[in-house]
């Protein structure tokens, strides 16, 4: 092959070309390295007859030639690099050169340079920059090429502090011009995020030796892109990277793959792979050169040594440090299969990325989940789904490891999907989770976020099956949400929120909304007014994720329309008063004990579930408070403060006031509360007791204690939560008014409101309390001094000056 393309001429080395690229034996990798070989041979040929006898030059391939990586259609990205004593034979030669590859088509990049020239273009040109770091000999003075190769490393690296943080913003704003490989019908594999200029810039990192890529699967990846680019190549016959719609079937034939669907999936994954890498080396090299600006500050200060590196507690085993969220020391993920979700819940409510050691730590380590999951890792599933923006980079790390995969199993068949549909914006599974993210600002309007966060996660993922996805998709969501822990009843309703998922946008679109036979459809599909509230929400999310085609103000009006029409129907379903049960045995005794003795009386005891196997222990659901306090005012304050005081989670709550047996005088109110310790172990049932005592008769300063250890250790300013909303349920209670509550779980929520309420001379006859992932969703039955319910007009003042309240 060399004679045939140095004897031959352009014809030979043509023909030869030709050759190589109708070979069906050969492709991938070995036909772009013997393509280089050809012409590296027919250059050198062409090179030597024309600098006969002629010093001090050298040829030298760069960029994609220089890394030996030629497509059919690739430009031949040459240097004549040369030592300035001869300028009129290096003209010549270049001639001879240059004009034989025009002669035959090909795209040539060429210059000539002395290597001072060649230096001082790379300091004002990036893009020159990153193609002599692929430099690569090719013919003439070795020594040449070698001294400017050498000298070129070493300004990259002398510079890579002022020059890493210039080519982040290049990527950055060719990512913003081209938009996302894995997401889009008609991608650009060369310039679009996650695509070969990305996979340049990630080499370019590695060889200033500042920060280096994460490697596992990268160089597959890039193999895989730069075999769709030869495919696409062949099959147009025009240098083109842009993979149109109209040729995908073409490629994917050349390729061997089963269709078009197939092939856009394998793009998607190797793209996928490629972004994760650039974001981790991204925050790497953020995180070294940060450190290298304060260490010589720090060590002034300090007299010298080496800084620890400040690690903030964030959850049970997880810290924040430098930026990233990372695992605690004495984390053990062998033996806590809930870590990975309490990490990735974490992070994201931070507003932090999960730092790579800990995702890949986790996904070697960690045991798998037992069946039907625990409460807290559901708990810890909605809190993540129900962050916001951040959820997005917190799950594409978890499923970059492969943990998404061992969490949710049915995931694999939308993960990388394609949506051949111009309204869709995103693969299947981004789709789910960006729908997930638009329902997080809808969390304030539903009763049960929870089914509302995870039926978004799950209403497409029927996509991945044969037939009408909404019907398999509630096969699959009804498994999930039951091996997820959900109770009979929630798993009903997200099944029917994943089968229905677009029963109102279809029926308020295409149907006559004053025919009364169509709004009773709907309101036999959903059953209920919970349900409905839930569809409503979940509707508006799925068409924000879609796009925006996907959803308008008509649109909206007609949802909102038929969700009134069908509540209407249903509205017939009251809620019974939920003060009514009948104390059990163990809150009768304390609640004697509490009138007996005039003062608080209280039990603690862990909760539990049935174990997952029959020879297992029983899981944990946290402890069960039980208070019962004489009537009086401020219980609710004093209790949540005092829990909030002693780092107490509240995961749910309930007041109310207990009727005792006949024969015994007194009023007592009965707390019976869900609660987990942030960190460590929960403080004994004695120093509660204190401490609630000193609270009830105001000699324990709890908003004083709450605000100094919030100024000690301030929250990370992590995701922007909806505000908060308060509104009064109507027609809710016969004796009461019902003040509703939706707002972002905090240390201290519940003191908050208690003493809000107390300051407006209200007396709260019962509570309900729950938390779901990072929502609260609260419910207070109250009354007026005189123990009557609110008149409306003030009802809504007070709900709007709690909302003020807790909004500031």
């Amino acid at each position: 092959m060399h004679n045939e393309a140095e004897d031959s001429g352009p014809s030979g080395y043509a023909a030869a070309r030709l050759r190589l690229l109708t070979e069906e034996a050969r492709s991938g990798p070995p036909r772009r390295a013997a393509l280089a070989d050809l012409t590296d041979d027919w250059l050198t040929g062409l090179f030597a007859a024309g600098a006969e006898g002629a010093r001090g030059i050298s040829l030298v391939a760069v960029g994609g030639y220089g890394r030996a990586e030629l497509s059919p259609r690739s430009d031949l990205d040459l240097l004549l690099l040369h030592d300035g004593s001869d300028p009129q034979a290096v003209a010549t030669l270049a001639d001879r050169l240059w004009y034989p590859v025009w002669d035959l088509g090909l795209a040539l990049d060429h210059s000539v340079r002395t290597p001072a020239e060649a230096r001082r273009t790379a300091g004002e040109d990036l893009k020159v920059q990153l193609g002599l770091l692929d430099a690569r000999h090719l013919a003439g003075d070795l020594g040449l090429t070698t001294s400017l190769r050498t000298a070129v490393l070493a300004d990259w690296r002398n510079q890579a502090p002022k020059r890493l943080p210039a080519l982040q913003e290049l990527c950055a704003e060719r990512a913003e011009r081209q938009g996302e490989l894995q997401y889009l019908l008609e991608p650009d594999l060369k310039e679009a995020r996650g695509g070969l200029r990305d996979a340049t810039a990630l080499r370019a990192v590695a060889a200033s030796w500042l920060a280096d890529a994460p490697r596992e699967g990268l160089a597959e990846a890039r193999r895989r892109l730069l075999d769709v680019r030869d495919a696409l190549h062949l099959t147009t016959g025009r240098a083109t990277d842009r993979l149109a719609l109209q040729e995908q079937d073409q490629v994917a034939a050349e390729l061997g793959v089963l269709d078009a669907d197939a092939l856009l999936r394998q793009v998607y994954e190797a793209a996928r792979v490629i972004a994760y890498a650039g974001d981790v080396t991204w925050r790497e090299v953020g995180r070294v050169l940060r450190s290298r600006a304060v260490r010589p500050r720090l060590r002034a200060m300090l007299g010298g040594g080496k800084p620890s590196a400040e690690r903030n507690p964030l959850a049970e085993g997880v810290v924040e440090q430098d930026g990233e969220v990372v695992l605690a020391r004495a984390a053990r993920p062998e033996r806590d299969p809930v870590l990975p979700l309490r990490a990735a819940a974490a992070a994201a409510q931070a507003g932090l990325p999960l730092s790579l050691h800990a995702v890949r730590r986790m996904a070697a380590t960690a045991r798998p989940l037992p069946t039907p999951w625990p409460a807290e890792a559901r708990e810890q599933l909605v809190t993540l789904l129900g962050s916001g923006r951040p959820t997005v980079q917190v799950w594409e790390a978890l499923e970059a490891e492969g943990l998404v995969n061992s969490l949710l199993p049915d995931w694999e068949r939308v993960r990388c999907r394609p949506q051949r549909n111009a309204v869709h914006l995103w693969t299947v599974d981004r789709h789910l989770i960006e729908t997930a993210v638009r329902a997080s600002a809808f969390t304030r309007r539903v009763h049960r976020p929870d089914l509302l966060l995870v039926a978004a996660l799950l209403h497409d993922i029927g996509k991945g099956w044969p037939g009408d996805h909404s019907v398999a998709g509630e096969v699959i969501a009804k498994d999930v949400a039951a091996r997820i822990g959900f109770d009979h009843h929630d798993v009903t309703v997200i099944a029917t929120l994943v089968r229905h998922h677009l029963l109102l946008v279809e029926t308020a679109t295409r149907r006559d909304l004053e025919d009364p036979a169509t709004v009773r459809a709907v309101a036999e599909a959903v059953d209920s007014q919970g349900t409905l509230e839930l569809l409503h929400a979940l509707t508006e999310a799925d068409a924000l994720a879609t796009g925006p085609a996907a959803w308008s103000s008509w649109r909206a009006s007609l949802v909102s329309d038929l969700v009134k029409r069908a509540s209407a129907v249903l509205s017939g379903d009251i809620p019974a008063d939920p003060e009514e049960a009948a104390p059990t045995a163990e809150q009768e005794r304390l609640a004697i004990e509490a009138v007996a003795t005039g003062a608080p009386v209280l039990s603690l005891r862990a909760q539990t579930e049935p174990p997952a196997e029959p020879s297992g222990d029983p899981e944990p659901l946290g402890v069960e408070l039980l208070i019962a306090v004489p009537d009086q005012a401020g219980v609710l304050p004093a209790v949540a403060g005092v829990l909030a005081v002693h780092r107490l989670t509240v995961r749910t709550a309930e007041l109310r006031a207990l009727d005792l047996p006949a024969g015994v005088e007194g009023s007592v109110l009965l707390l019976d509360w869900r609660v987990a310790a942030e960190y460590g172990s929960l403080p004994q049932a004695a120093r509660l007791r204190a401490d609630l005592v000193r609270a009830l008769d105001g000699t324990l300063d709890i908003a004083g204690r709450l605000a100094e250890r919030d100024a000690a250790y301030p929250r990370r300013r992590g995701v922007v939560a909806p505000p908060p909303r308060v509104t009064v349920a109507p027609a809710a209670s016969r004796h009461a008014t019902v003040i509703e509550v939706r707002a972002q779980d905090a240390p201290g929520l519940l003191f908050r409101i208690g003493r809000a309420l107390e300051d407006a001379g209200l007396r709260v006859r019962s509570a309900h309390a729950s938390t779901l992932g990072a929502n609260a969703v609260d419910a207070f039955y109250v009354t007026g001094a005189e123990g009557t319910p609110l008149p409306g007009e003030e009802a809504v003042a007070v709900a709007r000056k709690l909302e003020e309240t807790l909004r500031g």
